[in-house]
């Protein structure tokens, strides 16, 4: 169990939830000043194209597209988060963390190489569709995956789990809903986006990683008698 012994709002933050939102937004100024370095070293890319590396696995949940990327990410941190870190403790809570956001990458990665092979098939087929599954491909492999969306989606998860009845209030629409409720909406809407590949390039399945990872990590615990300790 953490107890705060700073004053103030970021004094009483719990320290993984505090150093994550100090090394994400370091991380977003480093990415201003160096531009596609940082890009192209540490953002997840297809584990079949150049410019991948095992280390990115990790390093893109440090990394944002922008300022609002990184805000909405480190809100959702913050006010999904701090209960977490409170009930389980900060070593727990860090672990939930990085397992939800490898799991996220995972899922990610696996549908990425469900889209490459799709590509391949068609080049191999030689068909009129060819150049532009080519095209599709190598897009694939030179796109950057970057954020902490995927572990962030797995803490709603876990509050959801651990606060189901706790209310939530929304801004748009201006309604109220249970935790459990909001976590279940949530989830629909990346799965809907995801099959109909709408949203733009926004990782959906990422963000159903982490919630997929997260749900398996907090069974395995209450199973195993290890949910608060």
């Amino acid at each position: 169990m953490y107890v705060s012994r700073g004053s103030g709002f970021w004094g009483a933050m719990p320290p993984v939830i505090k150093n994550l939102v100090m090394i994400n937004a370091v991380m977003l100024v480093i990415t201003f000043l160096t531009k596609d370095f940082m890009y192209e070293k540490f953002a997840l890319f297809y584990f079949d194209s150049p410019l991948f590396k095992p280390y990115q696995l990790v390093t893109h949940m440090f990394m944002h597209g922008g300022f609002m990327h990184l805000l909405f990410n480190m809100y959702a941190l913050v006010i999904f988060g701090i209960a977490l870190e409170q009930v389980w403790g900060s070593k727990k809570f860090f672990i939930y963390y990085m397992v939800t956001g490898l799991g996220a990458a995972a899922l990610h990665s696996f549908v990425m190489y469900l889209e490459a092979s799709a590509y391949q098939t068609a080049i191999e087929a030689g068909n009129m569709a060819a150049v532009a599954a080519a095209q599709n491909l190598e897009r694939l492999n030179l796109t950057p995956t970057v954020g902490a969306s995927g572990a962030v989606y797995g803490v709603l998860l876990a509050y959801g789990m651990l606060f189901p009845n706790n209310r939530l209030q929304l801004l748009f629409p201006p309604v109220a809903l249970k935790a459990k409720w909001f976590v279940m909406i949530f989830a629909a809407i990346e799965l809907y986006m995801g099959f109909s590949n709408t949203g733009g390039n926004v990782a959906h399945f990422a963000h159903l990683g982490g919630m997929l990872f997260g749900y398996l990590l907090i069974i395995h615990w209450k199973r195993n008698n290890k949910m608060y300790f």
